[in-house]
């Protein structure tokens, strides 16, 4: 695995393609201890995955991309590379992260979330601009979060949802396009990983 530095106690399935060289230029991948890839799974290089990550199978994740400790990237999960993702995220199965999208700290990402990062597909001289996801998030199941949209701490977007503009702290953003509304008591506190 030349195109791959990994550190101790790590767990790589047959199948998973590590170093997946896109420039002959770039670094090695880097897996920290106790990383776990499952079959499938495509990690380019140029990618930090940080101790404790852990993916389920066929995942991609691609270059100039870091993975915080404990971050768990469910099955058929797409990162398509210069994104930030934090410590003890959560993104479920068939989540679609695009470049350019910071995901901070104990974010939750249901099960085929779409986070956008191109305002005027099919573009011509765009700048792409993913989300922001602050800490603590929640993005249930199926919603979608447009480009340049930043979710607030702890704020809680429902299934389904289609957010078009930022979600404020501690908020609950419901429906297509989301409209906010306060946070019912039963979800404050409880998005919390850890």
């Amino acid at each position: 695995m030349q195109n791959a530095i990994v550190g101790t106690n790590c767990t790589i399935d047959e199948g998973v393609t590590l170093g997946y060289e896109y420039d002959p230029e770039s670094e090695p991948a880097k897996l920290g201890d106790d990383v776990t890839l499952r079959a499938g799974a495509t990690i380019y290089t140029d990618v930090t995955l940080n101790d404790g990550v852990q993916t389920g199978h066929d995942v991609l994740v691609r270059e100039q991309t870091e993975i915080g400790a404990g971050t768990v990237i469910g099955t058929k999960t797409v990162i398509d590379g210069y994104t930030d993702i934090g410590e003890h995220v959560s993104l479920q199965t068939g989540v679609y992260v695009p470049s350019e999208t910071t995901i901070e700290d104990e974010v939750f990402v249901g099960p085929n979330a779409v986070l956008t990062n191109d305002p005027y597909p099919v573009r011509q001289d765009t700048d792409l601009e993913g989300p922001t996801v602050k800490k603590s998030a929640t993005i249930g199941a199926n919603a979608t979060v447009n480009p340049g949209v930043t979710v607030g701490k702890r704020a809680f977007i429902a299934s389904g949802a289609v957010v078009t503009e930022d979600v404020p702290p501690n908020t609950l953003a419901v429906g297509v396009p989301a409209e906010f509304k306060p946070l019912p008591e039963k979800l404050q506190g409880k998005n919390d990983l850890r």
